[in-house]
């Protein structure tokens, strides 16, 4: 056994006797009420789910077990994978030990490559990703063991099995899309000596020399892996989940919410406006230019995309994080300065904007600009890096969900003419 799934079978029990112990003493203690409007719109802000791994506080952003993330962005993909397990980052043994484990569970079946060859050249790259997933479902140990008369309690050890088969997976079948779909040739055998984000970099095949890339794509890696539990994709895994559907189907499913525009697909449509504005200006515009074509956009009824947010009121740390980077690695393109100068100018245009709650940029603002400067420059691709990060937290909370035994996710739906009729009485 794994020194990761000893330490999970050593922290789960207790966790699942506090959580009881919590729901016994306080189950009915009132934490959130629900407005008209709230119903109709998308239930955002109503506190009803669970979700330990991490939690976005709207004045502090992304903090993954206790720990904000600009502490975490210097850690590797394996390194955030064991905290959002455990709680607690791994030390060096353990580190290795569960690179091994995905190193290990990385082949990738033969009728993977044959389902992705067999799909229309040009398929969009989620459905290719997300059809591997989903093909793979064979494989489920969760879905065979339960089959056989599985017990409850372990429920979770079968999903971690299932979680480490796909996540192991995933950069070599990600890889493969980017290489099919866009013509940039054969499969790349992965290196035996590298590590998980690593290896990936490596199977993209894109020019590397002096290795900012494979920065970038461990830090991008980091820095999408999870973000609470009520963000579509995350919520949609967790509700497939929550009916013992295995991991194979959870994911999928999810991934699926995560390819809409108003979710992970928003980064290229940020990158896409940043690459109208330097091609306006001829170059990155000046902040005064800036200013006035901020306002043109508002004033013809668009938004500014990558800016707002459902529910921070600060500015994203993950785009902290990625404005960093580029002024370390890149200050002088005129793609990342246009990024850069867009967030010294744009929020002082949208705090006069009296509908605007949140004027600062999210995670989307800046993240294209940075992938498109290594020669990542295929929009529709990006949502599959985001997936392969995602996937980590997806996995994450089901692996948790399924140790302290959260049942099926139903609430209760009424019609318009039943809200009509509560809000008379």
């Amino acid at each position: 056994m794994s020194l990761l799934k000893q330490k999970l079978a050593q922290v789960f029990p207790a966790q699942k006797a506090e959580i009881g112990a919590f729901v016994k003493e306080y189950g009915d203690t009132q934490v959130s009420t629900v407005t008209l409007k709230q119903a109709y719109g998308g239930m955002r802000g109503v506190k009803g789910l669970v979700c330990d791994t991490s939690e976005v506080p709207p004045d502090k952003g992304l903090i993954i077990r206790g720990i904000e993330l600009k502490h975490l962005t210097e850690k590797c993909p394996e390194e955030i994978l064991w905290l959002l397990l455990t709680g607690e980052l791994p030390n060096e043994t353990e580190l290795l030990d569960l690179r091994k484990e995905l190193f290990d569970a990385r082949e990738v079946p033969q009728y993977v490559w044959d389902v992705i060859n067999a799909m229309p050249a040009d398929s969009h790259p989620m459905a290719m990703f997300n059809t591997a997933v989903l093909v793979m479902q064979k494989e489920s140990v969760f879905a065979k063991k339960y089959a056989e008369g599985m017990k409850k309690d372990e429920y979770w050890e079968a999903t971690y099995d299932d979680a480490i088969q796909i996540i192991a997976k995933l950069p070599a079948i990600g890889a493969y899309v980017y290489r099919k779909r866009f013509g940039h040739g054969e499969r790349i055998i992965p290196n035996d000596t590298l590590d998980w984000s690593n290896s990936y970099v490596q199977m993209l095949g894109l020019p590397d020399p002096n290795g900012d890339f494979t920065k970038l794509m461990t830090l991008y890696l980091n820095l999408h892996c999870d973000h609470e539990g009520g963000n579509v994709s995350a919520y949609s895994s967790a509700t497939i989940s929550s009916a013992l559907s295995d991991l194979y189907y959870a994911l999928s499913g999810g991934l699926n919410g995560l390819a809409g525009p108003l979710h992970g697909l928003a980064n290229q449509e940020c990158l896409g406006w940043v690459l109208e504005t330097r091609e306006k200006f001829g170059g990155a515009p000046t902040h005064e230019q800036l200013k006035d074509y901020a306002w043109e956009t508002l004033n013809s009824g668009k938004v500014i995309p990558g800016y707002g947010h459902a529910v921070l009121r600060i500015t994203d740390p993950r785009f902290d994080a990625f404005l960093a980077f580029g002024k370390k690695y890149m200050g002088d393109d005129p793609v990342f300065l246009t990024v850069q100068r867009v967030f010294e100018t744009v929020p002082d245009v949208l705090r006069q904007v009296q509908k605007i709650s949140d004027p600062w940029p999210n995670v989307d603002a800046g993240s294209g600009a940075l992938l498109y400067h290594y020669g990542l420059t295929e929009f529709s691709y990006y949502t599959v890096l985001f997936s392969i990060s995602r996937a980590l937290g997806i996995a994450a909370q089901a692996i948790v969900a399924r140790a302290m035994g959260y049942p099926i996710t139903r609430p209760k739906s009424l019609p318009t003419k039943g809200y009509m009729k509560l809000v008379q009485q």
